[in-house]
């Protein structure tokens, strides 16, 4: 991922968030957050994160444990130890051996604008 090591934010290990964040950079998660997390570029979960939202980013590496949707319009990776509770959109994904998954997985492009949904919204 492309500037990996800067990190924004971070909400540190025992730190319970409720509701949702929103991040313009890249973040690291090592504590709980009960919302929807969107961050424009990376996201990084620890092993001790736990999502219980939905999550929209640029890309995800993934230690902890998410309950809800992911989307990243690029790369997703699941490290050992990971769970995942929940469905997939991304580009690429990786998933390392020992990863708990139980969901759906869609990987595409990001869907473009068609012609006519252009035209109608005048």
């Amino acid at each position: 991922m492309a500037n990996e090591g800067k990190i924004d934010s971070v909400v540190g290990k025992g730190t319970v968030i409720n509701g949702d964040i929103k991040v313009s950079g890249s973040t690291k998660i090592d504590g709980t957050v009960k919302g929807n997390v969107t961050v424009k570029e990376n996201l990084l979960l620890g092993t001790d994160s736990h999502i219980k939202g939905n999550i929209h980013c640029k890309s995800a590496v993934i230690g902890g444990t998410v309950e809800g949707n992911v989307n990243a319009d690029e790369l997703v990776e699941y490290q050992r130890g990971a769970k995942m509770l929940g469905d997939i959109i991304c580009k690429g994904l990786i998933v390392q051996d020992g990863v708990f998954f139980e969901g759906n997985c869609r990987m595409s492009e990001k869907p473009k604008e068609s012609k006519e949904s252009k035209e109608s919204g005048k």
